[in-house]
């Protein structure tokens, strides 16, 4: 069958179908219709090139993929014709036979057969829907289970172990004299043909089987012998964890990532990391930001991968620059990493969450060596990857296909994934589904090996519409935040649970975090009791958020240390002049200046209350202190200020640190796809129509504009007759339509879409030519 016979046996299906059926293909394949195709003949054509049916082949599962392998096997090339019971018969032993029918109306719907049941046709370009160039799931391994392919593979010598090793860590296909069909039947590729375990392309090529690569690579094997979509979880184990027990676990990954983001924006506002000639952050800051933190460097590559596409850390010139400072770029929060910083729990959980969805980057591969042996840093150009974020949708799908509650391993999951998408098996890795799993059990949509209720609100919502859902499933699994702690006569206080903002702020203006989790322990010493000073709070002030918020007596200690550092505190007041020191008490003045800030500060003495210096008053501060002085800074009305220091701070950047990947063809929206139907169907309807017999052909045909269009449609106005216009839209677009003219004037073509209501303007400059119509 020539591919003219195919496109004229494609086109009558396609006009055959109604205008829902139409639809449904353009919703399947949107790549159809984009130009939109002039006639059925054109999406015909379309339809059968070798590229549309390789973006096809991409929505094909194990089963489609079979399907298609025996419709493409059976008969001869010139018929290239199979009936619908014979793919029945020749699948009826590995899928059921309601599955198979399935898929052959699957495969229908999708443009990639036609025909009557006792007749199906298929496109001479229907390989390339395939995802390897052989038949391997009818070929010599399509019933071999992965334990006997196994037994095969360990019984072959040295030699042949070493091709199809080769094979299975580059690309399938293989090029050998010893293919063709008279080769050496001795040589190892022509004994690999004869066992199955090699399939032959032409008499040069070989592929190895995707069965065998999977074996050899360490993967779980891709089973043939049954064509059943593998179950991922074993419905017959005892689930240890409800669905509550599953979401309290994803909640609480989501406040360690909070708490962990804030430690490590703070760290880098504190001391901003330096910036590779590359534009990466270095194994080296990595390793002094890990020490800094606590955190290990797998868990930091995450955290600062996730800041960095969330745009709350970025690259510039910090402001003000940190102790040190060269004068170059260094990486650092920027201001919008403050507003992050005061949000609810929840707000922060789904920025983090949303930059993990659309990363176009693989944060795990940070600290792995690359091509040259070299350690990859992070925020690197080296784990870009266009495909990730489609990746891990990929992933949580299909754990979505799952029953709520249900654990799910690495291997079940690989499985099902080269079932559900044959064409990505060798991109779904179990290494890349076992590391994506473990960055969403620590972004919290996966818990106790299983999806969470905020995971299946993420992959259901509406990109059109808010978060207002995925809000809420969040709220509900976070715990509920507490508004007291446990005072323990250590000096430490016990948080059980997450913190009101309220509590939270005051909590961590007096005390240090100590150890973090599901209950934070907290101690409080004099430097955190003298911040809280700073900051303008009074030890009554003090004394009192304890005895309120506290489950436990306060301990004498705890305010015999609030009342003994607030005692000194602010004796020193320090202001600016560049800075100047005033005290009310003379002799502490002068235990001032008889001490070694005096040289270091360069103090001078005013008066027996008053003293200057030329350094900045965090300078005076910090000196007076390591003196073991307390001072407290005021402003020029003499109120106590805070002096906490803030971080540094970077503008942000928002351009692209890399390139974008290509944008995928968008989904077609309703409106869209009826006037690409429209477009067809009024092709179909120009291509038919009958001209108008006449003494002379100019007499019932114009070319081009001017003069002989505008008298012809004229005529077709007076005489009540159709007209077949050639028309060229402003983007450039032909098509032909088959009108009732009704009006003509103001430069328009004003008629009705013959087989339609729809009134259609047609600019007369635009009109390439025009038909007088039969009837």
């Amino acid at each position: 069958m020539s591919s003219d016979d195919r496109a004229d046996g494609l086109a009558g299906d396609l006009i055959s179908r109604t205008d829902d059926q139409l639809a449904d293909l353009f919703a399947l394949r949107p790549d159809l219709a984009s130009p939109p195709p002039q006639g059925s003949r054109v999406l015909a054509q379309r339809a059968l090139s070798a590229a549309s049916v390789a973006l096809a082949g991409e929505r094909l599962d194990l089963l489609d993929i079979a399907v298609l392998e025996v419709i493409i096997s059976a008969g001869p090339p010139a018929a290239a014709t199979v009936s619908a019971s014979s793919v029945l018969d020749a699948l009826s032993d590995r899928a059921g036979h309601d599955d198979i029918l399935e898929r052959i109306a699957h495969l229908r719907r999708l443009a990639l057969i036609w025909g009557p049941d006792d007749a199906l046709h298929v496109a001479g370009n229907a390989t390339s829907a395939l995802p390897w160039r052989g038949l391997h799931l009818t070929g010599p391994l399509a019933h071999v289970t992965p334990e006997d392919l196994r037994s095969r593979l360990d019984a072959l010598d040295e030699r042949q172990r070493e091709l199809l090793a080769a094979l299975s860590r580059g690309p399938a296909l293989g090029r050998s004299r010893d293919a063709a069909p008279d080769a050496d039947p001795q040589s190892p590729v022509a004994r690999l043909i004869a066992d199955g375990l090699l399939a032959r392309i032409d008499h040069q090529t070989v592929e190895l089987p995707a069965q065998s690569g999977q074996l050899l690579r360490g993967e779980p094997a891709l089973r043939t012998d049954t064509l059943a979509r593998p179950v991922p979880d074993d419905s017959s184990a005892p689930r240890r964890f409800s669905a509550r027990d599953i979401d309290a676990a994803g909640g609480g990954e989501a406040l360690e990532l909070i708490r962990h983001a804030t430690t490590v924006l703070r760290a880098l506002g504190s001391a901003p990391a330096a910036i590779l000639r590359s534009g990466a952050l270095g194994v080296r800051e990595l390793r002094r930001l890990s020490k800094t933190t606590g955190l290990d460097q797998p868990r930091l590559a995450l955290i600062v991968e996730l800041l960095g596409h969330a745009r709350l850390i970025d690259s510039g010139f910090p402001d003000p620059p940190p102790a040190g400072d060269t004068g170059e770029h260094a990486f650092a929060p920027t201001t919008t990493s403050d507003t992050w910083l005061h949000q609810p729990p929840e707000r922060q959980w789904h920025t983090l969450l949303e930059a993990w969805l659309t990363m176009p980057r693989n944060a795990w591969q940070v600290g792995e060596p690359d091509r040259d042996g070299t350690t990859i840093p992070a925020l690197s150009a080296e784990i870009y990857d266009s495909h990730a974020p489609t990746v891990r949708r990929t992933i949580l799908t299909a754990l979505r296909r799952t029953a709520p509650a249900t654990p799910v391993s690495v291997a079940g999951l690989v499985a099902t994934l080269g079932w559900d998408h044959p064409h990505q098996m060798r991109r779904l890795t179990s290494r890349v589904v076992g590391a994506t799993l473990d960055e969403a059990r620590a972004v919290g949509v996966v818990g106790h090996h299983a999806l969470t209720t905020v995971g299946r609100a993420v992959l259901d919502a509406d990109p059109a519409d808010d978060d207002s859902a995925v809000l809420a499933a969040m709220r509900k699994a976070l715990p509920a935040p507490v508004d007291h702690f446990l005072t323990q006569a250590d000096l430490t206080i016990t948080v059980p649970g997450p913190m009101t903002a309220e509590l939270a702020e005051q909590v961590e203006l007096v005390a240090d975090l100590e150890s973090g989790g599901a209950a934070s322990v907290y101690r409080i010493s004099e430097d955190s009791v003298r911040r809280a000073l700073d900051a303008g709070r009074s030890s009554s002030e003090l004394i009192t958020m304890f005895t309120t918020h506290s489950r436990t007596p306060v301990p004498q200690s705890l305010t015999y240390l609030i009342e003994d550092v607030a005692r000194r505190h602010g004796a020193l007041r320090v202001g600016i002049a560049s800075s100047f020191i005033r005290c009310e008490d003379a002799a502490t003045l002068a235990a001032v200046l008889r001490s070694d800030a005096t040289e270091r500060l360069a103090l001078r003495a005013l008066a027996p209350t008053v003293a200057v210096s030329p350094s900045e008053i965090r300078d005076v501060l910090d000196v007076l202190r390591a003196a073991g002085f307390a001072p407290a800074g005021e402003d020029s009305a003499g109120e106590l200020v805070d002096m906490r220091d803030r971080g540094s701070r970077v503008a942000t950047n928002r351009a692209r640190r890399h390139p974008a990947a290509a944008p995928r063809r968008a989904a077609l929206g309703p409106d869209q796809i009826a006037a690409v139907v429209g477009r067809v169907r009024s092709g179909d309807r120009a291509a038919v129509a009958t001209p108008a017999a006449g003494p002379a052909s100019a007499s019932v045909r114009a070319t081009g504009g001017g003069e002989p269009t505008t008298a012809l449609i004229r005529l077709a106005l007076r005489a009540n007759r159709k007209l077949r216009v050639g028309y060229v839209d402003a983007h450039g677009s032909a098509s032909r339509h088959v009108v009732s003219p009704q009006t003509l004037g103001a430069g328009q073509l004003i008629g009705i879409e013959d087989g339609t209501d729809d009134e259609q303007r047609f600019s007369l400059h635009r009109i390439t030519s025009v038909e007088l119509l039969d009837g």
